[in-house]
């Protein structure tokens, strides 16, 4: 009860003192009375409670009322906060999930790190660290006891696929960086570069890469954000300050308190201001990234291409807290060049769709929301409230629900287990395919091992029929629907055939990762990209990229 007690009383610290008086007391009388309604619940609850549980569940209930972003950290989770700032944690540097079957796995070790320098596989089952049986045991709980304090040592024990025999792994931890830039490589004569994170030191990285590229050709530059979260604010302005002079403002924090109040310029001298820029971003590139994409934008100095950011527009500090834990608490928005906040207007609610106003200028019908104007240095308009809205809006095909369903199933990893125990070498990236002898061997692992995945068509046409049930009209319609059962049956088999194309590219993943790591993953990732062969063409047409940058086209 202390904890908890402790940690609402250093948020109420963060109040400004000029806060009034009634203010005050209301605060203190809540948690008087919450203090004193746990100790009743302790004392006389006909259950023994379990005071760390009970009470986190009050702590996550009071920030969830929140934005998604203020969260709290106990002793036990300060190593996923540190991860996330720094990008880095003692460890063995790998991906693990958890299969059907309830079994931990390694799901992709990290080129130099540890684990695939014992030669830790895809697949491998984690059955035991040292004496510690892992069966039973959450991803969480695995997770934990595979980091530590770089330098101690530990053996893993582990069950490889298709092998009789255990097989064990002394490994020593290391401080495991995950690589901000997993791969950078020409495209023509296009130099592309994938940004992952905002990490220490990214920009310096960028930075290197850039000038790597230049030097191999590169005449021009594609900065891939997507899925890119954000990380470190001022890494993001060093990398605006790469391609934009000196002095400039990029980026402004406003909060309640005058110390979140902050102002972000351009420090150094630029390493390019001429060359052409494309920055690539979808939903999920955020936070940074979005300040990245989106200074660019309004200072006209790269296209950005792809589809509407996240919208996530709020600052985030760190604060500690007693007993080892730490609350990660939003304390300001953040505005970039034009002026604009790119947070989603409502954060507390699904999110809004500016589309409609973007293109038309109105309204919709449903939206009491009003949009406000911006404009970027040459006077293009862009709006706040709705993140990153791209110069150049990408629409793609939505994703089967076969291929959603088979790139996240046990199937697909035996399979490349399978497939990578029986080739000692594949190809280089650009030359590697799946045969169609591959394809068919999967198809029927798939097929034999009882692959199923839930059909919307299915779902929906059950829904259908108990409707017309209930309001009478079934079995007036009773042989179109045994007609359309029939027509929509489940044929796995026609599935592959039909999605293909789609498959085959998961297939080609899940094996080159397993040769060549996340490099290798996203150079499979580009062929037949087409955000990626947008922003190339885009580049590779001076005219077409100026009229982008200019007002009115």
């Amino acid at each position: 009860m202390k904890k908890i007690f402790v940690i609402i009383l250093a948020l109420i610290g963060l109040l400004p003192a000029s806060a009034q008086q009634e203010h005050n007391f209301e605060v203190s009388k809540n948690l008087d009375i919450f203090n004193s309604l746990y100790r009743q619940l302790d004392l006389f609850y006909v259950d023994s409670l379990e005071a760390s549980k009970t009470l986190r569940i009050g702590i996550d209930a009071m920030l969830e009322s929140l934005d998604p972003y203020t969260e709290f950290y106990p002793e036990e989770d300060m190593g996923d906060l540190k991860m996330m700032t720094t990008g880095k944690y003692g460890g063995i540097g790998s991906i693990i999930r958890m299969r059907k079957d309830s079994t931990v796995i390694i799901s992709e070790p990290y080129a130099g790190m540890p684990a695939a320098e014992v030669g830790l596989k895809s697949g491998d089952v984690l059955l035991k660290i040292d004496s510690k049986d892992l069966k039973g045991m959450a991803v969480s709980e695995v997770s934990n006891l595979l980091r530590g304090e770089p330098g101690t040592t530990f053996v893993l024990r582990v069950q490889r696929p298709n092998e009789s025999k255990t097989r064990d792994f002394k490994i020593t931890r290391r401080n495991i960086k995950v690589d901000a830039i997993p791969y950078c490589g020409l495209v023509g004569e296009t130099g592309y570069i994938s940004f992952t994170q905002f990490t220490e030191g990214c920009a310096k990285e960028i930075r290197k890469n850039i000038i790597s590229l230049k030097e191999k050709g590169a005449k021009s530059i594609v900065i891939d954000l997507r899925g890119n979260g954000g990380g470190l604010l001022s890494e993001a302005v060093d990398i605006v300050n790469l391609f934009v002079p000196k002095g400039l403002t990029i980026v402004e924090t406003r909060g309640k308190l005058t110390a979140s109040n902050n102002t972000y310029v351009t420090r150094n001298e630029p390493l390019d201001l001429e060359i052409p820029l494309a920055v690539l971003v979808n939903g999920s590139t955020a936070s940074a990234a979005e300040i990245l994409s989106g200074s660019l934008q309004d200072l006209d100095r790269a296209v950005v291409v792809g589809t509407k950011t996240f919208g996530k527009g709020l600052v985030q500090s760190p604060r500690e807290l007693p007993y080892n834990s730490s609350i990660k608490l939003t304390t300001a928005k953040y505005y970039i060049p034009s002026g604009r906040c790119i947070q989603a207007i409502d954060y507390k609610k699904k999110r809004q769709d500016a589309e409609y106003y973007y293109k038309t200028g109105k309204r919709a019908a449903a939206d009491s929301v009003q949009y406000k104007k911006f404009y970027t240095a040459a006077g293009r308009e862009v709006i706040e409230g709705s993140g990153i809205m791209p110069d150049v809006v990408m629409k793609h095909d939505t994703l089967a629900n076969i291929v959603y369903y088979l790139s996240s199933d046990d199937i697909l990893t035996d399979w490349g287990t399978k497939y990578s125990q029986s080739h000692a070498v594949i190809p280089a990236v650009k030359d590697f395919v799946i045969t169609e002898e591959d394809y068919a061997e999967f198809k029927k692992m798939a097929i034999d091992g009882g692959f199923k995945y839930d059909r919307l068509s299915e779902k929906r046409l059950a829904d259908l029929k108990k409707t017309a049930e209930f309001e009478g009209y079934y079995e007036d319609a009773k042989p179109e629907f045994e007609a359309l059962e029939k027509k929509l049956a489940h044929n796995l088999d026609r599935e592959f055939d039909r999605h293909k194309e789609d498959i085959l590219k998961i297939m080609a993943q899940e094996i080159v990762k397993r040769y060549y790591f996340q490099a290798g993953a996203v150079e499979e990732s580009l062929k037949g990209d087409v955000d990626v062969e947008k922003a190339v063409e885009l580049l590779g047409n001076p005219a077409e990229y100026a009229r982008q940058l200019k007002p009115n086209k």
